[in-house]
């Protein structure tokens, strides 16, 4: 009697995405590891740095619509795999920037303004794999997994990257995040499918526990429409465009997002440079406390995952992805009040580095209730909730430093705490427990 094969293939792919989450977090961070070094090549400041972070993220927020459209209609392994390639080359286009070339603020906005529009695709062609592979007891799980890259790709950022600068300058850190996309780009390519049917190395029984998981959430408008054929679900991708603009809490989940994108930008852009230039750490201490906001967030996104998929089974979805997301973002606010007024420089960094762990313990929410809802057309939903997300982004970028010049910094981590106030009261008005038009 032979033995049923079992494997585990969503799980491994899961785990690409999160390595390809941790390289579009590399790419989009060692600016701000560089940012010193940068600024004095090209004379930028602050403000004009600023203005480039902000770049990244008006192309990133610009294109999320168009991205989760094009994830939807021509699936996440080429999506992704063609994005991935075009971060890489403008990465490589930063690195290739002579000293004391003209209009280099405008060069860099460009550059960035490219780079964030590539960088669109990641999170929506990732949601729309979770619609399509990812059973629903498994998503705030496999959310978690996938965004704890962002966590993993800025945590090994700092100290990485300054020893690379140091070493070789900072041409050279922008190499290397170059070469680890295209490495990474191309492993998705060989690796990935887009549905379980087309995976070779999926397994009768593995696909069995998809299909079952999938077919409880294949009903209503909002999931596509399911058809039965020689015993499997073949689910064909119908985008309700009304259904989805009719939903009052997408306007929720986008001002939520809007609330979590500025306080995790504060961490991405200004951290390291504000244990560096206001706790007064040199370069090499700088990095390493630097580093802690972001294993923080590492270890949290998974934790609120399970967390999520554990309180949704036991007590339902609207407590396993709202209520927790809601309490979340809670504790963040006061952990933001707290640690940027604390005068220990090593325990402000503790603070706020659980701060940021607070805050992703609601992200695996945002993306898990976005297929919870829209199921076939997340790809589109979640692309709306996370431009919320990134114009949150693009805000504090600029605004964040513009405050602390004017009022101190003590009062940009007060109006992040406020922001998180705002994305909790959000999470309180949203339904993942109703579909589409249910």
């Amino acid at each position: 009697m032979s033995v049923e094969r079992r494997t585990y293939v969503r799980f491994s792919l899961a785990f690409l995405l999160f390595v390809l989450s941790g390289v579009a977090f590399l790419d989009r961070t060692n600016l701000s590891i560089a940012g010193l070094q940068i600024s004095t090549e090209y004379g930028l400041g602050n403000q004009r740095l600023g203005w480039i972070f902000s770049a990244f993220l008006i192309g990133y927020a610009g294109f999320q619509l168009p991205a989760g459209w094009l994830a939807t209609r021509y699936g996440p392994r080429l999506v992704l795999t063609l994005g991935v390639l075009w971060w890489g080359i403008t990465t490589g286009l930063t690195a290739l920037m002579p000293a004391g070339i003209a209009h280099a603020v405008l060069l860099l906005i460009a550059i960035r303004f490219a780079l964030g529009a590539g960088e669109a695709v990641i999170y929506p062609a990732a949601n729309q794999f979770v619609a399509r592979w990812v059973p629903l007891e498994e998503r705030g799980l496999i959310n978690g997994l996938i965004f704890a890259g962002v966590g993993a790709g800025s945590g090994l950022t700092p100290p990485l990257l300054t020893w690379l600068i140091t070493q070789q300058g900072w041409r050279a850190a922008f190499w290397f995040s170059a070469a680890i996309g295209a490495a990474a780009g191309a492993i998705w390519w060989l690796r990935a499918r887009d549905t379980p049917e087309e995976h070779p190395d999926v397994s009768a029984s593995e696909l069995r526990t998809i299909r079952d998981g999938l077919a409880a959430v294949t009903d209503g408008p909002g999931a596509g429409r399911a058809d039965k054929k020689e015993g499997q679900i073949v689910t064909a991708t119908v985008i309700s465009w009304r259904a989805i603009f009719g939903r009052r809490d997408l306007a929720a989940l986008m001002a939520g997002y809007f609330a979590f994108g500025y306080i995790a930008w504060i961490f991405f852009s200004w951290f390291f440079l504000y244990m560096a230039q206001v706790r007064g750490f040199d370069l090499k201490s700088s990095a390493l406390y630097s580093m802690l906001p972001f294993l923080s967030m590492t270890v949290c996104c998974l934790v609120g995952g399970a967390l999520s998929d554990w309180l949704s089974k036991r007590y339902g979805l609207r407590a396993g992805r709202s209520g927790l997301a809601s309490v979340a973002l809670a504790f963040t606010s006061l952990f933001l009040i707290l640690g940027s007024q604390i005068h220990s420089p090593q325990l402000a960094g503790i603070i706020l580095a659980g701060g940021a762990g607070a805050l992703y313990l609601s992200q695996s929410s945002f993306w898990s209730v976005s297929v919870d809802i829209a199921g076939q057309s997340s790809g589109i939903f979640s692309s709306m909730v996370n431009m919320g997300g990134q114009i949150g982004g693009a805000v504090t970028a600029s605004l964040t430093p513009w405050i602390a010049q004017r009022f101190g910094w003590t009062t940009s981590f007060a109006i992040a705490a406020a922001m998180a106030i705002v994305g909790a009261i959000c999470w309180i008005t949203v339904h993942p427990e109703r579909p589409l038009d249910a």
